[in-house]
């Protein structure tokens, strides 16, 4: 009898042992992703760059590698960087693109557009985030004339709310809770010092965006910029390479200001 008690009692010091291990090792590779499933919680909206806020100094090049006119450059350019954010982000938290159907979403674009105003303003330091506010111009008095002091800070084009209900609106539509505005799509080209043979052109590419809670709260903005090659002019390499790191910069600065919230 006695040894029977003890060969029951081993048994089930085993098995005791064995399904706290188990637990352990469940509760342990569960703290791993917590930043991932934390964004399970959100889904983000994106809202496309106006037509006017599509700034190129390289179309030219396009337009003689590809023969795609001004217009389709354009379009091609706003579905492609589009395409690319919700690449990026549907790994992360699920993601309701405005580009998908326009036909059903031409509505709300018009409406978003309308209900936006655009301000240039300092590019916030990411290491230390805080959403920018609207300086004061600095006036002064010189030789009898008010003079307005220039500041010279990296500006941004930030994308505020005419109406604070528009986000509300959306994300009751849409079932959103994050809005990713992409105000400006710039792709610069930067000669080079005239009659230095050593001196080539530059290209970057500058991604002025903004981003929303549904309390309509700026949580992350600024630029996001890749260095363009000269000697790539076809929309789908820029699109798929250098879109792309746009975009991985954007979703990671996101990820980085919910995590910061939790």
């Amino acid at each position: 009898m006695i040894y029977r008690f003890i060969i029951l009692f081993c048994l089930l010091s085993v098995f005791l042992s064995s399904s706290l291990l188990a637990q352990d090792k469940t509760i342990n590779s569960g703290n791993k992703p917590a930043v991932k499933e934390g964004n399970l919680k959100h889904q983000i909206l994106l809202i496309p760059f106006e037509n006017r806020m599509y700034l190129s100094e390289i179309d030219f090049q396009i337009n003689k590698e590809t023969k795609l006119n001004a217009k389709q450059i354009k379009a091609v350019m706003r579905d492609g960087l589009n395409e690319q954010f919700y690449k990026k982000f549907k790994s992360r938290m699920p993601v309701v693109d405005l580009l998908d159907d326009t036909v059903k979403t031409r509505k709300d674009l018009v409406n978003i557009y309308q209900y936006l105003t655009y301000q240039y303003m300092k590019v916030p330091d990411q290491n230390n985030y805080k959403a920018p506010v609207k300086e004061k111009e600095e006036k002064a008095i010189a030789n009898g004339q008010l003079t307005v002091e220039s500041n010279s800070d990296a500006r941004f084009m930030n994308a505020k709310l005419k109406n604070a209900t528009l986000v509300p609106y959306l994300g009751a539509k849409y079932k959103t809770d994050l809005f990713l505005f992409i105000n400006e799509l710039d792709i610069k080209s930067f000669n080079g010092l005239p009659g230095d043979p050593a001196s080539s052109t530059s290209r970057k590419i500058l991604l002025h965006y903004t981003v929303y809670t549904l309390d309509a709260r700026e949580i992350n903005s600024g630029i996001a910029e890749v260095n363009l090659p000269n000697n790539i002019n076809n929309p789908s390499k820029i699109i798929h390479t250098y879109f792309s790191q746009l975009a991985e910069i954007v979703a990671s600065r996101v990820e980085k200001a919910l995590s910061a919230k939790h």
